[in-house]
Parts: structure tokens; sequence; C-alpha cells
């Protein structure tokens, strides 16, 4: 190869991002060859880039990461934040404007374009993520094709009526896809620098997790106030539950059209509500608590995707930065009597938090087992355990 074949081979764009209405943008591809189908959407995140592509609550996405260096410190066997193989189908795609650099960190075991690779994440850079994520916030997050192709030929209209004919998030129940059939236990507790992940040894509660795609550190969080977990299905009954003789029982996040799962896991959410048992919802979880307390979810126009959220616990005023990742919530309005608004969202003012009057049910829209830098929600595991131990 001459030195102008080189020249030429580098600058041909081998990735492209197409929107259902033909709009496409060109880059470098990466990771996985192929194509992928999926809705568009950005992440603020400075942060965290393997545990945001990991997290099953993204699955049939692609993140388009407004922070301009993804990558640069490579990946490694631990920041994973899926639970279970099933959940290893989360982010489809990633965009992001600066070429991969070789890992920079003393943490990192592999690069993070090969990491893409076997995860199966079709990766896009060099393209204007400013413009793109500009088009997101004033019409909503589209339908996509991203594909990667190292000879740099792509049919635009072909991929263009891919994303347009893609059925979509509404209505899609995609928590099944995620979600782990068999139970299993979690007793390993929060990652610390000294000795990485400690087991719980003296357990204090027993919580069952419904499964409807489950991150690790939701598991690890109730570990570290004490509670030991029996991870089941999303599918499971009322009388599967309550026969594992749980302190609590907690709804987990998950991808997908809340109303959608609601329909196969509703009748045994409504029945935990009434049995007494102590709740918590976190993300998918706190939208289906929603909709068995009677109130009602909508699909937003950008959704909430980043670690630097601010949202404001009512009862107390206390301003928490955290991690967000939704593209529906629950519709305020709609509220029944005795169910009040516990969080909110300051940038936008849409719900984040649920309480029930007179029952011990809690539930947070935003993830309180991430620690995007600050810990801020931590204190809600602990929460759960003071209604475990009433």
């Amino acid at each position: 190869m001459t030195e102008t074949d080189h020249l030429q081979a580098e600058t041909i764009p081998t990735g492209a991002i197409v929107l259902e209405d033909g709009t496409a943008f060109f880059g470098k591809g990466c990771g996985k060859q192929g194509v992928a189908i999926g809705e568009l959407c950005f992440n603020t995140a400075i942060t965290g880039y393997q545990e945001i592509l990991t997290d099953p609550s993204y699955a049939a996405q692609i993140i388009l990461f407004t922070f301009p260096h993804i990558g640069n410190v490579g990946a490694n066997e631990e920041d994973h934040e899926e639970s279970t193989k099933n959940a290893s189908k989360a982010a489809i795609g990633t965009l992001f404007r600066e070429p991969v650099t070789a890992p920079s960190n003393h943490r990192a075991g592999e690069h993070f374009n090969s990491w893409l690779e076997k995860s199966g994440i079709i990766g896009l850079s060099g393209i204007d993520t400013r413009a793109l994520t500009n088009r997101i916030r004033e019409h909503g997050m589209p339908k996509a094709a991203i594909a990667h192709a190292p000879d740099g030929k792509f049919d635009i209209e072909a991929l263009a009526a891919q994303a347009k004919n893609w059925s979509g998030l509404q209505k899609a129940d995609l928590a099944k896809e995620v979600s782990q059939v068999e139970t299993y236990q979690n007793s390993e507790q929060n990652w610390q620098a000294e000795d990485g992940f400690a087991t719980l040894k003296d357990a204090k509660y027993h919580t069952v997790v419904m499964d409807f795609g489950v991150k690790k550190n939701i598991l690890r969080n109730l570990a570290n106030v004490g509670a030991r977990a029996s991870v089941v299905s999303g599918d499971a009954t009322f009388d599967d539950i309550e026969a594992l003789k749980p302190d609590g029982v907690v709804l987990s996040n998950g991808p997908g059209d809340p109303a959608a799962t609601f329909e196969r896991a509703g009748e045994t959410i409504k029945a935990l509500v009434a049995s007494g048992t102590p709740l918590l919802g976190i993300c998918l979880g706190h939208q289906m608590l929603a909709l068995a307390l009677g109130a009602k979810t909508m699909k937003m126009a950008q959704g909430h995707h980043g670690a630097n959220h601010p949202v404001q616990d009512v009862a107390t005023g206390k301003v928490e930065i955290v991690s967000m990742n939704h593209g529906f919530t629950v519709d305020v309005a709609t509220l029944p009597e005795g169910v009040s608004e516990s969080h909110k969202s300051l940038f936008d003012g849409t719900n984040s938090g649920l309480t029930v009057a007179g029952k011990p049910i809690i539930s947070v829209q935003h993830h309180p087992e991430a620690s995007p830098g600050p810990q801020d929600s931590f204190y809600l595991f602990e929460r759960f355990a003071a209604l475990m131990d009433k």
C-alpha cells in the first residue's frame, strides 16, 4: 500500500449513525462490526462509561456520550453492572467525539475497543456529538441505525428504513429479555480500594429482589446494610416470593416501557403492596410500583441520562447529585390519594420518588446504588433497612 492509499484508508468513514428521517453522521467505526437498530439517547456523565454500557436498563439503546474522551481508561473485569448473562444484552451501540486512545489507568485490563468488540457493542467516533445532542434536545430521542463496516460501504436509505420500521421502546417489555429465570443469592458487598469486594457474613435481613435487569451495585448496597438477597425472576408470583419469607422486597431497575412489563408483573406487585411487606422500587421498579398504586407513566422526549442530576428530597429539602437513566416517568398529576412525591428532579420538576401513607413503601426514579463521584443516595438503602426493622 502506498502512502497515498494509506492516507485514503485512514480518512474513509468506517462507521455511520443514520436516523429514522434519513439524517446521517459518519465517523470511525470501532468495536463490533455490523448494524444495530435502537433508540438514540445522550448521556452527560464524564466517568463510568463501562458501568453505563453494561447497565441492563440501556437495552435496545444507542448511547451518545457528551463527554468527548471515552475509553481512555480502558476496561476491566470488575466494573460491569449486569448481574447475569441474560442481562448482558444492554446498550447496542455508542458514540463519542474523539477516537479511542490507549488505556492509561492502573486498573485497566484491556483496550476499550477490544472490550466493545467482545461485548457486542458497535462504536463510532469522530462525529459532531454536540450537534447530535442538540438535535435530540429539540426533537426527542429518535430511532436510529448504527453501522460499522471496515470497507466504508453503507446503504443509507436501507439503514434509515430499518430504523423507521423498528417498533421502538413504547409498548416494549424489554425486561423479560434481561431477567434471570433461576433464583440466585447475593452476599457480595461494595468494592473497596484495599480489599475489593467483601462478602456479608452475618446477614441481618433477607430481601427478595424481583429481577427486571438488576444492577450488581443494587445487590451490593443491600449487602452493605446487612441484607442478603434472593434474586427471583420478574415473572415470580406473590406465592413464590412469600415462600422465601423475605423481610423486604426490591423491585429492580430495567429497560423498556413500564406499562408493558406491568402487564405480566402487575398482579404480583399489587399483591405485595397489599401484603404490608416493606418495598423498595428503583427506576423501572419505581414506575411499576406507581402503576400498581393507580398512577400512570408516560414517555419522555429526551429522558434523563447522566451522573450529575440534582434531585431534592421533598421531606428534608436536601439536594442530592445522582445518576439517572430513564426514558419514561411517573405522571405526578395522576398520583392517587395517599401516595406522595418524596423526591423530584430539579432539572425539569419530574417525579423522582414516592412514599405511601400507612405502608412501608419507598421508591426512587434515580439510581441510589450508583456513585458518580458523590454517594449521596446510599442512605436510601438504610431507609429501606429501617422499614424492614419495623
